[in-house]
């Protein structure tokens, strides 16, 4: 995608907001204000919901549970596990 040079109009104090914002993180502007509108309009979703499950996906470890009896009698022991747990 090509870069396009443009002039809004912005109020004063949010410019001076995102300016100091950007001068935090040591960015560029125009990147900044690229990401801030992308977000907004929801443009790379795809991409970036790819890469949160990612994120997640070294977070989550578990495992499998037995398939085996019903799935009240899975939850009731589950439930039972837990209130030993915490009243140890």
């Amino acid at each position: 995608m090509g870069k396009i040079k443009t002039s809004i109009y912005i109020d004063a104090d949010l410019w001076w907001e995102l300016k100091k914002e950007a001068a935090e993180e040591n960015r560029d502007i125009s990147r900044l204000l690229e990401e801030i509108i992308s977000e907004n309009l929801l443009l790379d979703l795809e991409k970036n919901i790819e890469e949160m499950l990612k994120k997640f996906e070294k977070k989550i470890e578990f495992e499998p549970l037995p398939s085996r009896g019903s799935v009240s009698e899975l939850v009731r022991r589950i439930r039972d596990e837990r209130e030993g747990n915490i009243l140890r």
